[in-house]
């Protein structure tokens, strides 16, 4: 039997490890913790199959503008961290240039309207006793909007994907919202009912899941540190772990934003948009769907701990102090929306979301080196597109006829 190690254990290496196994390989997953513990934890747990077209940069002078000043709270930037990020900036402005988004959008799209489905494939492999009764809901979320101009654009857009892409909405008026959501305070102008997506209230936990059906078929979890990997003189891959030195025929690189750090030694450079988002739970309640509120720039969800609220994107030093200034004002937001409650944790929690300039996740085998293969890159969207990416890429490894065409996830376009 053919051996493979997956490094990292969110939920692209897990989602990775049991398609392979399902293939026939012995698989060993290496991290420093254990499943759902990292970023895959921090999100706002919804598997958002509508989102069709990924978040380009803006390229209008008044939102650069409007960021630059911190007139908005989907961004947030530390100045003397921004040389940190100026190259993968300046490649992520030049991909989203409209002729260049739309290709993208292209192949991004047949992935993320396939990522329930490919969800449910691993779902139903989990035992009906490992944690997942009442885990998963299947009735969509809201995005609330408080200006008109903004609610008619999406509309639009909303309606130009459905006809193109299939995604099912419900334009909702302010009434109508109130209905749908009794606690709230305040509707806005309106709301869109996205009524595809799926909502977890334990991201954390449904990774775990996935990774104890792993176990149960056979798999290891083994703690290690993936700065060990290197190649054998017979072909293969090693890494160090808890438990000694671990060799196999081949190795799949899923450690969202640390990836890029891991393969450069190995002649490999991904230039990688690193945004920090923050979460923290609240004692509050009554909200029954999560809720998108464009103004703010945030989006909080009824979880297991408390209401979580999620924010945008921050730019900073990759091991600077935590500054949860989007989180501060994202409070004051939705406590004008609805009873937020006290906290639940003394201090919110932060990761970082692995973005690449081009947008578009790197799926296949790294350029000169046979046998160690990659998938990380998802953006604000591992969660979403984990089984769906960890599926295509296992087709690749075992030579399959992949489920949808590959070459735009190519590792070689950087």
């Amino acid at each position: 039997m053919k051996q493979v190690l997956v490094l990292g254990a969110g939920m692209v290496g897990i989602s990775t490890a049991l398609h392979l196994q399902k293939r026939g390989w012995a698989v060993a997953v290496v991290d420093r913790r254990g499943p759902g513990e990292e970023t895959s934890y921090g999100n706002a747990g919804i598997i958002q199959s509508e989102a069709v077209r990924p978040y380009p940069m803006p390229r209008d002078i008044g939102t650069l503008a409007a960021v630059a000043t911190g007139q908005t709270n989907d961004v947030h930037y530390h100045a003397a961290a921004m040389p940190d990020h100026a190259e993968a900036l300046a490649r992520y402005w030049w991909h989203s240039a409209e002729s260049r988004h739309a290709r993208v959008s292209d192949a991004y799209a047949r992935l993320i309207v396939q990522a329930t489905a490919k969800h449910e494939e691993l779902m139903r492999d989990c035992p009906t006793d490992g944690g997942m009764d009442g885990l998963v809901r299947r009735d969509g979320y809201h995005a609330l909007f408080r200006n008109q101009t903004l609610f008619d654009k999406a509309l639009t857009a909303a309606e130009e994907n459905r006809k193109r892409w299939g995604v099912r909405f419900k334009a909702l008026t302010p009434g109508e919202l109130a209905r749908a959501e009794p606690a709230l305070k305040q509707t806005g102008v309106g709301a869109i009912h996205w009524l595809d997506p799926w909502t977890v209230s334990d991201p954390g936990a449904l990774v775990a899941a996935y990774g104890r059906r792993f176990v149960e078929a056979g798999g290891r979890l083994l703690e290690g540190d993936a700065r060990s990997l290197t190649a054998t003189p017979q072909g293969g891959w090693a890494v160090e772990t808890a438990d000694g030195r671990l060799e196999a025929d081949a190795a799949v690189v899923a450690l969202g934003p640390w990836s890029p750090e891991l393969l450069r030694p190995f002649g490999l450079r991904f230039p990688m948009v690193r945004k920090r988002g923050y979460h923290r739970h609240y004692t509050g309640g009554g909200l029954s769907l999560p809720l998108l509120d464009t103004g703010f720039g945030y989006v909080i969800a009824p979880m297991k701990r408390g209401l979580r609220i999620t924010t945008g994107a921050q730019f900073t030093h990759a091991d600077a102090p935590a500054d949860p200034v989007q989180l501060e004002r994202a409070e004051l937001g939705a406590e004008g929306l609805l009873d937020l409650g006290l906290p639940v944790e003394p201090q919110p929690w932060h990761g970082t979301r692995p973005c690449l300039p081009g947008m578009l996740p790197v799926i296949g085998e790294a350029p000169g080196h046979r046998g160690l293969w990659m998938n990380f890159g998802h953006g604000h969207q591992g969660f979403t597109l984990g089984p769906a990416t960890g599926r295509l890429l296992a087709e690749l490894i075992g030579g399959e006829t992949p489920f949808t065409d590959p070459s735009a996830f190519r590792p070689d376009r950087h």
